[in-house]
């Protein structure tokens, strides 16, 4: 583990920065920015000793898997013995956590590695441990004795008052987990409890893989000229994707037929897993699997999630309407004997009409943000905001997965080290092709006063820098850079008490608060003015440029949130009260009320929503945090974005507390008010209007 050296810190910024040469022109980076946009520079490993993955010297090896398993059950189980074995209080809780801690610290990090590393070998012992652990962790949330100590706490109202109230949250949230498993049932029901439970892990895993299974149709059904545009194999045509951006009608319209095509035994997995949530949701005490995936939320109720989205739709009528005319007009000129918008056309025509009007052509921007730029970029904004810098570190031997992963040290002015990011975020052939933040290890207050470190990796599928250029993002790379540093900062900046609750161990609809409110910084020229510099000449990124991307981005935004409706919609009926229908039946329902566009024959997207398994009856809380993202923007700010003041208010509020603090109180704390249905859903339709713009100062020139 480095160690936070102030002296260190002042030595380094006084240092002079980086020269990158590129060409005939010269430009020049800070640490941070020449780390990211240079090719990784490995040194020899030949003598230096091998610190094992992520600093855990075990993980030099895939056999440290099992010793380091070993070692988490060994304390496992005297943490069970000292949890039932101590009179309740404060210690009760403290327990709790450090068991949590305990197995978290394994399986967080195996979680990772299975899906991350490039040796199969490495995945496979990482694949082991996370069932290992998975299987422990069943057996606690079963645990009646454990339980018992848990609930003589909460049960006495005498020591409840006495706890902080963090304290007290976590508590309950321990107790939510035992009782979804079960816990206050007979023997017989709690068996039948831990069966569902078990067959909804295979139903789960079953459903993703077949979630992004190509399908296959004969080459002769097929016109000849198309071919070209799918995978070929043999006498057969493989179609993995939806094609969407293609601009031959043609062949969207094949993609979507064909990639959504019905799958029996997909629709037979989909409606088991809809069942057996159902049954485990009414088994423990629940409505539905809905009532019980939204207890603790901000939105708390189906009902009020349902209120939000039929609210938002009614708002959004009239300008929904107008988007898909626009459409209409826009595919009459590319196919006038075909103008009917299809559910294939909407991705497609929004993005022409977008370019048509506002020219942003991505190759026109991405020499402006060239990966070194964007992360000065961050660099500045979190100082700006939050008196925290990153610091680049070189990785010791062994430590990290792949040579291109780089290491961030966050620390703060005052408060020394705050933690370590991984930033994995350059395409490899075997790593998951999608965006995300995984938490290795969450912060917590240890016994001695010190505070746990937390550790989180980003993963991005960036394409790497040459000998002759920096990695050069789009604008929608930059904005998701910018998205996935918001979660990664939320990690870093939350100090809690216990890692139950760490930076976005908190209410799935307010965990993407901080990444969307990211992105709106991401769109302020007062911020991009601040890194976007062209990676050979140095010239800034024109103000018009950026002005133009801004507007573009309300092109046709009542369709696209109006689809998001769609999917949230459908995603709360199949997690509602049974219906005696097909998962079919009810995506055509739901398409013809809430979306504008008609179902296609034949076609059954319920199979490729993935969006099922991790966000089930959650997926609204994208929505609904976007809403509270632009109310934090528009009132602390849309006036200044690099105010101090605002920035350590909003760590204060919101960032610090993680899953410590019931959310809506957190978002109440921030504005000054508790926001109501009608208050989000204003929010959203705001961000739509000509007249609310993110900061654009008077044209150039």
């Amino acid at each position: 583990m480095s160690v936070y050296n102030p002296l260190l810190l002042r030595l380094l910024r006084v240092r002079s920065r980086a020269v990158l040469r590129l060409g005939r022109k010269v430009t020049t980076w800070s640490p941070v920015g020449a780390a990211f946009n240079a090719q990784a520079v490995r040194r020899p490993e030949l003598f230096n000793k091998n610190v094992g993955l992520f600093g855990v010297p075990e993980l030099s090896s895939t056999e440290g898997f099992e010793v380091v398993q070993k070692r988490a059950l060994q304390e496992t189980e005297q943490l069970v013995e000292k949890a039932c074995s101590t009179p309740p209080g404060a210690v009760t809780v403290e327990t709790f956590d450090k068991l949590s801690d305990s197995l978290c610290r394994v399986a967080d990090l195996a979680d990772f590695i299975k899906v991350a590393h490039p040796d199969p070998q490495y995945r496979e012992a990482a694949e082991k441990t996370c069932i290992n652990i998975g299987t422990t962790v069943e057996k606690l949330n079963t645990n009646v004795e454990l339980c018992k100590s848990l609930k003589d706490l909460l049960d006495n109202k005498e020591l409840m008052a006495k706890l902080d109230p963090e304290t007290r949250r976590v508590a309950e949230l321990f107790m939510f987990d035992f009782e979804i498993s079960g816990i206050h049932l007979d023997k017989k029901q709690r068996k039948e409890a831990v069966n569902l439970n078990v067959q909804l892990l295979d139903l789960n895993n079953q459903f993703l893989m077949g979630c992004h299974m190509p399908n296959r149709i004969d080459k002769k059904a097929l016109p000849k000229h198309i071919h070209q545009h799918f995978t070929n194999e043999g006498s057969y045509i493989q179609i993995g994707g939806l094609h969407a951006d293609a601009p031959d009608d043609m062949v969207r319209e094949i993609a979507y037929r064909i990639f959504l095509y019905p799958n029996e035994e997909m629709m037979g997995t989909l409606e088991e897993l809809l069942s057996c949530r159902n049954k485990l949701a009414k088994l423990v005490g629940y409505e539905s699997f809905a009532h019980r995936a939204l207890k603790g939320t901000m939105a708390k109720s189906p009902d009020t999630v349902m209120n939000f989205l039929q609210l938002l739709t009614d708002k959004l009528k009239d300008r929904t309407e107008k988007d898909f005319e626009m459409m209409k007009d826009m595919k009459t000129k590319f196919n006038p004997r075909n103008p009917t918008v299809m559910p294939w056309d909407h991705p497609f025509l929004s993005g022409v009409i977008r370019a048509e009007r506002f020219n942003i052509e991505p190759s026109l921007y991405s020499p402006y943000f060239s990966l070194g730029a964007c992360m000065e970029g961050l660099n500045s904004l979190f100082t700006q905001l939050f008196g925290v810098s990153l610091l680049s570190e070189q990785p010791s031997a062994g430590e990290v997965w792949n040579e291109d992963v780089r290491k961030l040290a966050v620390i703060h002015e005052t408060e020394g080290l705050m933690g370590y990011i991984y930033c994995d975020f350059f395409y490899r052939p075997d790593k998951p092709h999608q965006d995300c933040h995984f938490t290795i290890r969450g912060g917590r207050l240890l016994d001695d006063g010190q505070y746990q470190l937390p550790v989180v990796v980003l993963m991005l599928n960036l394409p790497s820098p040459t000998r002759s250029a920096p990695t050069l993002l789009t604008p929608a790379m930059m904005e998701n850079l910018f998205h996935e540093m918001g979660h990664a900062m939320h990690s870093m900046l939350g100090r809690t008490r216990y890692q139950h609750v760490t930076g976005t161990r908190c209410a799935t609809d307010f965990a993407e608060v901080p990444s969307i409110l990211m992105e709106y910084f991401a769109a302020d020229y007062r911020v991009i003015n601040q890194f976007a510099r062209h990676y050979q000449t140095g010239q800034p990124l024109p103000q018009s440029m950026v002005a133009r991307l801004c507007e573009s981005k309300k092109v046709c935004g009542a369709a696209d949130t109006q689809l998001q409706i769609f999917y949230a919609i459908l995603d709360q009926v199949y997690h509602g009260k049974p219906q005696s229908r097909s998962t079919t039946d009810i995506l055509m329902d739901m398409q013809q009320k809430y979306y504008g566009l008609p179902y296609v024959p034949n076609t059954a997207w319920q199979l490729r929503f993935s969006h099922l398994i991790g966000y089930g009856a959650k997926y609204y809380s994208y929505l609904m945090s976007r809403a509270v993202a632009s109310m934090v923007w528009r009132q602390c700010f849309h006036k200044d974005p690099l105010n101090r003041e605002n920035g350590e208010r909003y760590r204060r509020e919101m960032l610090a507390h993680g899953g410590g603090k019931e959310p809506m109180l957190m978002v109440e704390g921030m504005l000054q008010k508790r926001p109501s249905t009608e208050d989000f859903v204003d929010a959203l339709v705001s961000d739509l209007d000509p007249d609310f713009e993110t900061f654009i100062m008077d044209s150039e020139g």
